[in-house]
């Protein structure tokens, strides 16, 4: 009977599960916090039009209320999903795709 390979994410989860040192050190960054900057749209505005600004004013962005929105790690997109509101009544972002390199980057 053949041995079946691992999924990668099947290979991911015994890699975490592994007690080595070497895997302790490894699995040390999963606790590294990082800022995740999510886009809803853009905006060129001269340097008048920015001046001008003031409280209630509006800036029309490039993008639709429902147009998916972009999360990204240090200008690496990662994800896109949709905006949505949560139990407590904030914005919150729900994934709907994950970025090809992203996926594989993290196994």
């Amino acid at each position: 009977m053949s041995n079946p390979e691992k999924t990668p994410q099947a290979q991911a989860d015994a890699d975490r599960r592994d007690d080595s040192d070497a895997n302790k050190y490894r699995r040390s960054i999963f606790d590294v916090q990082v800022m995740l900057t999510v886009s809803i749209g853009q905006a060129r505005l001269s340097v008048s039009d920015i001046l001008e600004l003031r409280p209630e004013s509006v800036v029309p962005l490039t993008s639709r209320i429902d147009d998916p929105v972009e999360l990204a790690i240090d200008n690496k997109i990662i994800a896109r999903g949709e905006l949505v509101e949560t139990e407590d009544g904030s914005l919150g972002v729900k994934i709907t795709e994950l970025e090809e390199q992203a996926s594989d980057a993290l196994g």
